[in-house]
């Protein structure tokens, strides 16, 4: 809709809405946005369906992802826009309306997974050998694009009341992409962060929310324990090292979850252990490896210690030299309630009644985490499975795929929830009148 100047019924793109300053919710009410969002996605889902199976078919690693970003920074400068390449090479920020309000920011990662597609039956079935968007990040980019698309018609017609700045994300599977957007100011005067992350469980036309944790810390650990050695004979005139790695195994994953309160549901599990070459040799090295997960940011800043004195404990009873290698993944993903809300409020505007369901806490690491624990914001979980589907899908598998009718539902919460937000946390109602042909250009 374009906004007509007063009293002439002429076009004057980049006018305001009279009393649009004042009175938000005649801008943004769901009778007036959702229109907007018609027609905009009538001329648009099918570009965006095939820009998502374009990078379907050329799925790109972590800080590998030139192409995908090539492609990207192509379709925003042809929108008149102007991206900004990340230092590394790979994923930019770009942004979108006037600097003399809020700032709003829509975030998609755009890395794929080591894994082979599976999906042999359809046409855009990865091209790259061992490489494939099993999680969904191709979505993800396609729809904050298609957002970004329709956010800058508003911003052109003048009925953008802010800023909307795009993230689009490297390495989030590595992870480390989060904060090499925050390195290079990508979050500098943002005021809160929203992002959607495709759920296979969830059916399309629906929006899980949660407030508070929804994805967890998830941390690596290497703990390698060494010994004299010697014979299976004789395990008492040494140490018996194998023994001591199974305490170690076993007794530090319970002791640790008694550490913390268990709401913070700390988890230490095991996904290597190895120790030895025959059966009767007492080996002089071990090592274990495996993953520490948390909903709870201060269980999370203390992990790291709790676990050292805890393993230095159960290795000194068993005679023993232990040492932990604890490698840092991403913070747990909190989602603040007001931003939480906002995603609701948008939802009521652009999706059936029943489109939100709560949904549940999830032990998955996320590095959305990074920038919430900077600013305000929420991720949502975006159904993307088809109604009535026989089959169990989940991310992070070489036969993952969504029912693509997500694309349009995943632009219509993006867009609106900026525009809310935009709107300094209000929570517009449906105008009375629509403004004709509004950002439709």
């Amino acid at each position: 809709m374009v906004p007509q100047g007063p009293g002439t019924g002429e076009i004057v793109p980049g006018a305001p809405v009279e009393g649009a300053a004042s009175a938000g919710s005649a801008v943004l009410g769901g009778a007036v946005l959702q229109p907007q969002l018609d027609a905009f996605l009538a001329a648009h889902e099918d570009e965006l369906i095939e820009f998502r199976r374009d990078l379907h078919m050329h799925p790109e690693l972590g800080y590998a992802e030139h192409r995908t970003t090539r492609k990207l920074a192509e379709r925003l400068r042809a929108a008149g826009l102007k991206p900004v390449i990340l230092p590394k090479g790979t994923g930019l920020f770009c942004d979108i309306g006037p600097e003399d309000g809020g700032t709003v920011a829509l975030r998609a990662d755009i890395d794929a997974l080591p894994l082979q597609d599976e999906k042999a039956d359809a046409p855009y079935r990865s091209t790259v050998p061992g490489v494939a968007h099993a999680c969904g990040h191709d979505v993800h980019t396609a729809m904050v694009l298609g957002a970004g698309l329709f956010l800058a018609q508003q911003a052109e017609a003048g009925l953008l009341p802010g800023r909307v700045r795009l993230l689009f994300q490297p390495a989030e599977e590595t992870p480390g992409g989060a904060l090499d957007v925050m390195a290079a100011g990508g979050i500098v005067g943002v005021d809160r962060a929203f992002a959607l992350h495709c759920d296979p469980r969830i059916e399309v036309g629906q929006l899980g929310l949660r407030t508070g944790p929804i994805t967890a810390a998830c941390d690596k650990v290497y703990v390698k324990v060494t010994g004299p050695g010697g014979h299976t004979a004789r395990p008492h005139l040494t140490a018996d090292l194998v023994y001591a790695l199974a305490k170690i195994v076993t007794e530090l994953p319970s002791a640790l979850s008694r550490r913390v309160d268990p709401r913070s549901s700390l988890s230490l599990v095991w996904g290597r252990v190895s120790a030895g070459s025959v059966a009767n040799a007492i080996p002089d090295d071990g090592i274990a490896e495996g993953t520490v997960r948390c909903l709870d940011d201060e269980a999370w800043h203390r992990a790291p210690e709790m676990m050292k004195a805890l393993l230095q404990s159960v290795a000194a009873a068993y005679d023993v030299e232990a040492s932990l290698e604890y490698v840092r993944g991403v913070p747990p993903t909190v989602n603040e309630a007001t931003s939480v809300q906002m995603f609701r409020d948008a939802a009521a505007q652009v999706i059936d009644e029943d489109g939100v369901v709560p949904t549940p806490q999830s032990l998955g690491g996320e590095d959305f985490g990074w920038y919430l624990e900077s600013i305000p914001g929420a991720l949502a979980r975006l159904g993307v499975r088809t109604p009535g589907s026989p089959g169990e899908y989940d991310l992070h598998r070489g036969d993952f795929d969504v029912d693509e009718r997500c694309l349009a539902v995943g632009v219509r919460v993006l867009s609106a929830t900026a525009l809310t937000a935009l709107w300094e946390g209000g929570r517009p109602g449906d105008a009375e009148t629509t403004i004709e042909g509004a950002a439709l250009a």
